[in-house]
């Protein structure tokens, strides 16, 4: 992830903040919204780790044949990834 979790947690109770007091949301416990939020932060903010370690185990399956066919690691890792961006329909 590219942000640490700290600042997603900033970013979860200034998000919260500004719902409530442009009045988007009406909550009797921000604290629980503020949660939700860092927890639906963090979720979306980690789905590009997720789709790599994806790649790295589709890859690393396919190893041998790579080696054997000289294929690049990096290409395919991109190809592989963008694949794995459209199954699932992510916005990076």
């Amino acid at each position: 992830m590219l942000l640490s979790k700290e600042y997603v947690g900033y970013l979860a109770r200034e998000t919260t903040k500004r719902l409530v007091a442009s009045e988007f949301i009406e909550t009797k416990n921000p604290q629980a919204v503020t949660e939700k939020v860092h927890a639906a932060m963090l979720d979306e903010f980690g789905l590009e780790d997720r789709i790599n370690d994806e790649v790295r185990v589709i890859l690393e399956a396919y190893s041998d044949e790579m080696r054997n066919s000289g294929a690049d690691y990096q290409e395919m890792f991109r190809k592989v990834k963008n694949e794995l961006v459209r199954k699932y329909k992510a916005v990076l």
